[in-house]
This record gives C-alpha cells, sequence and structure tokens, in this order.
C-alpha cells in the first residue's frame, strides 16, 4: 500500500512540476492533491522516492524535481492517450485538408505540430524503401536519356534519369512500361527492380532490354537511398524560450545532425508503447545534444490510416499492424507536458497516414 502511495506521489510531483517547473515540496502537494495523508507523510515519501532515483532536491531545503527515472515512470504509466478535443481535431483536420500535395501536407504537420505543442516538430517524408511502386512513365528527354517518373504508394513522386546506348521505338518503350506497370504494382521498389530484371530477359523486350536493366537500376538505386528521407522541421525558435544559453548549442547541433535525428526518431516510431507513440526522455537517445531535451515520436503508415477511420478516437494501435513508412515526432525539455505531447504527435500521425493513403489511392 506505502508503494502504490508512493507512485501516487510520485505522479503527484511529476505534474506538478510540468506545470509550474518550480521545485515541488509536501506542502504544495498536500494542498494541490487529495492523497489523503499527512504533509509529514508525503515528506517521508518523497524522501524515499528520492532514495529510490525517481526524485532529486536540487537545492537543500527546497521542493524535489523528476528524474530521468521519475519521468519514465510516469510516461510509462501514461497507458492510454487522451484523444484532443474535437475543436482541436477540426482544426488539424481544416489545416490539413488544405494541402495541394505530399510535401505541403509535410510541411503544414511540422508547422501545426510545433504550434500546438511550443516545441521543436519534425516530420519525415515516406521512405522509398517501405514504399511499393504504384506506377512508372518513361519519356525520352534526350537522345540516349530517358527520365522514369515513379509514383508510391505513399503519394511519393521520384524521378530518375536512365542513359541507354540507343533510344528504342515509342511503341517498344510504351510496350515495357505497360508490362513493368501490370507486373510491378504493389511491390517494393527493391522487388520491382528484380522483377524487371527478369522481364529484361524475356522474349520479346530484346528492343528494350537496356531500357529495362537501366529501369531496375534506377528501382534498387531508389530504394537504397537514405537521403529520399527529407525531413521537414518547425518550430527552433521555441527552445530559446525553454532552454539555458548553456543547453542551445548542443541541441542545435543535435538538430543539425539529420541523419542521426532520423534515426533515433525512426527507431522510435517502430517501439512504442500501446498508443503508438515512443518516448526517448534524456540520455535515452544516446545523443550528448539531447541530454536535457525529450523525443516523441509516431510512425505514419498505409493501414493504420485504413483501420483507424476515426483517427483519433482514444482506441489503441498495435506497432505490428501500424507498418509505419515515415515518423512524426516533437523534441522539447525533459518537463514537456508528456500527454499532451504524445496526444498531438499521435493525433498529427494518423492524420498523415489517411493523407497518404489518399494520395496513394489516386495514385494508383
Amino acid at each position: 500500500m506505502t508503494q502504490s502511495r508512493r507512485m501516487l506521489v510520485l505522479r503527484a510531483v511529476v505534474e506538478d512540476y510540468i506545470r509550474s517547473q518550480e521545485p515541488v515540496g509536501s506542502t504544495s502537494l498536500t494542498k494541490q492533491h487529495d492523497l489523503g495523508v499527512s504533509s509529514a507523510t508525503i515528506r517521508n515519501d518523497m524522501a524515499a522516492l528520492e532514495d529510490e532515483g525517481y526524485l532529486i532536491q536540487p537545492h537543500t531545503s527546497a521542493g524535489r524535481v523528476p528524474t530521468e527515472k521519475g519521468y519514465r515512470y510516469f510516461v510509462d504509466r501514461l497507458a492510454t492517450v487522451m484523444p484532443l478535443s474535437e475543436a482541436q481535431r477540426r482544426g488539424i483536420n481544416s489545416f490539413l485538408e488544405g494541402s495541394v500535395s505530399l510535401k505541403d501536407a509535410l510541411q503544414r504537420a511540422a508547422r501545426l505540430l510545433s504550434e500546438i505543442t511550443g516545441q521543436v516538430a519534425i516530420v519525415a517524408s515516406p521512405s522509398l524503401a517501405k514504399a511499393t511502386m504504384r506506377h512508372v512513365e518513361m519519356v525520352p528527354v534526350a537522345m540516349n536519356t530517358l527520365l522514369a517518373v515513379v509514383i508510391t504508394d505513399t503519394g511519393r513522386v521520384a524521378q530518375h534519369g536512365l542513359v541507354v546506348p540507343s533510344m528504342p521505338s515509342a511503341d517498344d518503350i510504351n510496350h515495357l512500361s505497360s508490362t513493368v506497370n501490370e507486373q510491378c504494382g504493389g511491390l517494393s521498389l527493391a522487388k520491382a527492380g528484380e522483377k524487371v530484371r527478369s522481364i529484361a530477359e524475356t522474349a520479346g523486350f530484346e528492343e528494350v532490354k537496356a531500357v529495362a536493366k537501366a529501369l531496375a537500376d534506377a528501382f534498387e538505386s531508389m530504394a537504397l537511398d537514405e537521403r529520399a528521407n527529407e525531413l521537414y522541421m518547425s518550430g527552433a525558435s521555441h527552445l530559446a524560450h525553454s532552454r539555458s544559453l548553456a543547453d542551445l548549442a548542443p541541441l542545435f547541433d543535435a538538430l543539425e545532425e539529420q541523419v542521426v535525428l532520423m534515426k533515433l526518431m525512426s527507431n522510435l516510431s517502430e517501439e512504442t508503447n500501446a498508443s503508438g507513440v515512443g518516448v526517448a526522455i534524456g540520455s535515452e537517445s544516446h545523443t550528448p545534444g539531447l541530454l536535457h531535451a525529450s523525443v516523441v515520436s509516431s510512425g505514419y503508415g498505409r493501414k493504420a490510416a485504413s483501420r483507424d477511420s476515426n483517427l483519433d478516437d482514444g482506441s489503441t494501435t498495435s506497432p505490428s499492424d501500424n507498418e509505419p513508412v515515415a515518423f512524426v515526432g516533437s523534441i522539447g525539455p525533459t518537463h514537456m507536458d508528456y500527454a499532451a505531447t504524445m496526444a498531438a504527435v499521435r493525433a498529427v500521425a494518423r492524420y498523415l497516414s489517411a493523407f497518404i493513403s489518399e494520395s496513394g489511392t489516386d495514385a494508383s
């Protein structure tokens, strides 16, 4: 009983510190929360929590603040993420509905998430490695060059130049395009590359064998190109209001390291809790510049959109069902409002899932 009450005290300390950003004392806890015990008992509980590494006392005779371990316990007990209010959901919907392209939607999503949380928002474009091919067009642009325009199920459009020894006839190119679209639709770009190589060796495609091999190379190159994951970032100016100058330089350096950020947030989005949101607190990110920051990330993907028609109805999702093609996330101080940030990240991720699902349908 003592242990469970002690953890209620911890939760109360975390909630109050997030709200006030001032060390929390036993007297204020007694006033703010109905814990059913005296101030002296709460003081003893706080001392025990400090001994166990959940709280720290920054100054003698001052209140206490949560440690990383304290925040981690608090976040892990947020079993369900609160759904956003109807007004917030309508606001997200109307803001993102104005998107004219995938890039525009991702830029808007980053801007919106930053405004909602008051923190840095990062949105990655769908990974080509995880996308499937919807359609390809090959257009001659020079004597020995064709432009392959590839549309994926996520709505991304990728272009690749194909250099060939000699230009086949328009009919032969169209025949190859039709065959590739018929046999490769729904395949990953890597698998599509393998399929196109087998098509190149098929009778009737002798005249376009070089084009088919060049297209197969292009598919495989796109599938392996990690740089194809563009990051859209918004809200870096918010950091100046929440961090000390000493913390800002390494934090901005961390934000510049896009490959490191992409790996961290991508991994987080795949190692989520029951609500489909991953959280790294301070040193858990294994990134020096984020030592005093927390990262919240969620994947967005095809299956989430088809299953979650209400988008933010409070239901939980299984990470294995989600199959994220990219991530959306927020970076803020360790004393961020975790419940609100997790809800906002999840809601924006779900709207992006719906958006790319519709884009993929339109493209097919």
